[in-house]
């Protein structure tokens, strides 16, 4: 009796300590209040495809800034990228789009930067082959699109139209199809050194109807990360087309909701 009684109180020691030890684990992860957000576009766009996400973090409170990503290698689009966040005065989210989530993965090590935020984005590990594991995914229809010109890629406004902006209104895709920068073809070969995500609480938007990304791998990254998910009935550009939620998801990444 005396002996189940002693197993008893070190399991239940063990239990407690092991809930403690969760516990503090979760509280470790949570985002930090912020009151800077740095967001950066994706390949085959510009700043602006953040203008209605951006106008409410404002409303919310917050300093919002929207990095002019050069898109001619991940080298210079992550220098720029902290060149932005070097300019932040205290804890800051930092949110990608699409390819940006390589440089968000890369620059997010940055200590200003106390969350990630990644819109249907990619989310590589450090010195992963990225095309190698997105070829165990299926091939998106937009990549019939992509023209080549003297090595920088931009997609034909036939594809962009109809699989890069779906389900975003017609005026506007043209629009966005006319901002359009050229991305290096290289681009999307480059290789990461680090992957902030492991160690910064993450947040990730799927696309459930990207044909851009594979929502089915959009899922896998998010789940590899342990990131806070949503879904949402969005093409590619979600940031466009649910402004709203992307605000919001960006909000509890900043610890506002």
């Amino acid at each position: 009796m005396k002996i189940f009684n002693t197993s008893t109180i070190l399991a239940a020691g063990l239990l407690s300590a092991s809930l403690f030890a969760a516990e503090a684990l979760a509280q470790a992860t949570k985002p930090v209040e912020a009151k800077n957000v740095v967001l950066v576009h994706g390949s085959w766009a510009d700043g602006s495809s953040w203008s209605e996400v951006i106008s409410r973090l404002q409303a919310a409170g917050l300093h919002v800034t929207a990095v002019q990503n050069p898109l001619t290698s991940l080298e210079a689009s992550v220098a720029e990228t902290k060149r932005i966040l070097a300019l932040q005065d205290g804890p800051t989210v930092l949110a990608g789009h699409s390819w940006a989530g390589t440089v968000v993965s890369e620059a997010g090590t940055d200590p200003k930067v106390t969350a990630l935020v990644f819109v249907a984005a990619r989310a590589p590990d450090a010195g992963e082959d990225f095309v190698a594991t997105s070829a165990k995914f299926p091939t998106t229809p937009v990549r019939a699109g992509v023209v080549n010109n003297n090595g920088f890629t931009t997609v034909s406004e036939e594809a962009f139209l109809k699989y890069f902006a779906n389900g975003v209104p017609h005026d506007k895709a043209e629009v966005l199809y006319a901002v359009q920068q050229p991305t290096a073809a290289t681009l999307f070969g480059e290789k990461t050194t680090a992957a902030a995500w492991h160690t910064k609480p993450s947040f990730y938007e799927v696309s459930k109807n990207d044909q851009t990304i594979s929502p089915d791998l959009e899922r896998f990254l998010a789940k590899r990360m342990n990131a806070t998910t949503i879904e949402l009935d969005s093409g590619h550009l979600a940031l466009v087309s649910h402004p709203k939620e992307i605000a919001d998801l960006i909000l509890q990444a900043a610890g506002k909701k």
